[in-house]
């Protein structure tokens, strides 16, 4: 089931949301500062392609004050634009009943965008 899932989720948004956090990982992947920002959003980019079948596993908060102060790096450099287009399109497709499932997963990846150090992407 979350095969089939996950094929309606590329078809229908989930590529669109993939190519905008590969653009978001390549953007800050210029300086050197930012390459640890890139391959979080790389990390990112896999599980908004294909995002049935895993569950964000939280650490909880950040150990050391490294982690927290890439949090706030990163939603100034693309987490909040990321995270406003999760929460427009998890809002769209909450209006249906068949689109839950899809606004769900869109609702995850949004709390995933805005804390992405902290967390871990479990099967």
């Amino acid at each position: 089931m979350n095969f089939i899932l996950n094929v309606i989720w590329v078809v229908f948004g989930g590529l669109m949301i993939a190519l905008e956090y590969i653009i978001s990982s390549i953007t800050m992947m210029i300086t050197i500062i930012g390459i640890p920002f890139g391959l979080q959003t790389l990390k990112l980019a896999g599980l908004a392609l294909w995002p049935f079948g895993t569950r964000i596993v939280n650490n909880g908060f950040p150990s050391g004050c490294l982690a927290g102060l890439m949090n706030v790096i990163w939603w100034i450099v693309g987490g909040i634009p990321i995270a406003l287009t999760h929460l427009l399109w998890g809002v769209v497709f909450c209006i249906t009943i068949v689109g839950i499932p899809f606004g769900m997963q869109h609702f995850k990846l949004m709390r995933l965008a805005l804390f992405p150090f902290g967390n871990s992407i479990g099967s």
